[in-house]
């Protein structure tokens, strides 16, 4: 496997980075997890901006431009011969030394991994998925804004750790005030009485580029769709139930905390989003 690294395509075995580099001392760097579809990067400009205010957000300068993150995502899935990938790009603060002190990192490191991913066994997609609520709490945003997309993501394995505990793949996160905030990895969205609702990112949710392409899917098939503060009770009445992300693309959910919801099957609106979105990531994006 060849790994982009600072400008060089190497082999995965000599793509390493420095033990003082900020982002493995400290988390201090962002990321990207971008699919990509039958040669088509699924919406590169999207997750390219969003890395482009993460940056500004934490004050890191980017090594490369717009174009040149482009050229570079694209070229690794062609060095690796790949059509059908997970993408993952990073932006680490760099080499420093060992205080937290971001502007003693001279220069960001910047590294694009292309692989294959699995974050789902497939009968999941066509029977459902059964979750739970665990009960770490998702971040306040007044602390960590989930509109960054930073490798602090400690909050989120505590949670998935209590998920498996818990026999689960995944598990909705509430927030300090108990609405839900998202998964572990993924966005929910439940739907009741034939609309959608999902919770804001005011309550914690990340603003996900799957998220958004739900938005888009649901006007073009005439749903009406809103984002608004969701409890538990909320998820265990609702009629259908599915969750969304990068990895996971769109996947129904059947049970939670050991209660059916809806008839226990991924429902209609549910399928008819995912057939939707399966359509619209072959077109919606960056030819490599």
């Amino acid at each position: 496997m060849k790994v982009y690294l600072d400008g060089k395509f190497v082999d995965s075995e000599q793509a390493t980075i420095s033990v003082f580099d900020h982002g493995l001392l400290y988390g201090d760097g962002i990321f990207e997890g971008i699919r990509l579809y039958g040669g088509n990067v699924f919406r590169l400009e999207e997750h390219l901006e969003r890395l482009e205010y993460s940056a500004k957000a934490i004050m890191l300068e980017l090594p490369l431009s717009r174009q040149e993150l482009s050229w570079a995502t694209c070229e690794t899935c062609r060095q690796n011969g790949l059509t059908d990938a997970y993408i993952r790009l990073v932006v680490t603060r760099g080499v420093g030394d060992l205080g937290l002190a971001p502007w003693l990192c001279p220069k960001p490191s910047l590294f694009i991994i292309a692989s294959k991913i699995a974050l789902y066994p497939k009968e999941h997609y066509e029977n459902g998925l059964a979750i739970v609520t665990v009960p770490t709490r998702r971040i306040n945003p007044a602390a960590l804004p989930p509109t960054i997309k930073s490798l602090n993501y400690l909050n989120n394995i505590l949670g998935k750790i209590e998920a498996r505990q818990f026999g689960a793949l995944e598990a909705i996160m509430l927030n300090d005030q108990g609405y839900v905030a998202e998964c572990t990895a993924d966005n929910v969205f439940i739907v009741q009485k034939g609309e959608m609702f999902t919770p804001p990112s005011s309550q914690g949710a990340l603003r996900g580029i799957t998220r958004s392409t739900i938005f888009d899917l649901a006007r073009e098939l005439g749903i009406t769709i809103r984002e608004g503060n969701l409890t538990r009770h909320d998820l265990w009445c609702a009629d259908e139930c599915f969750l969304t992300g990068s990895g996971a693309e769109v996947i129904p959910t059947v049970k939670l905390d050991g209660r059916q919801i809806g008839n226990g099957k991924p429902g209609p609106i549910t399928r008819k989003i995912l057939e939707a979105f399966r359509e619209r990531v072959l077109v919606d994006g960056t030819r490599i």
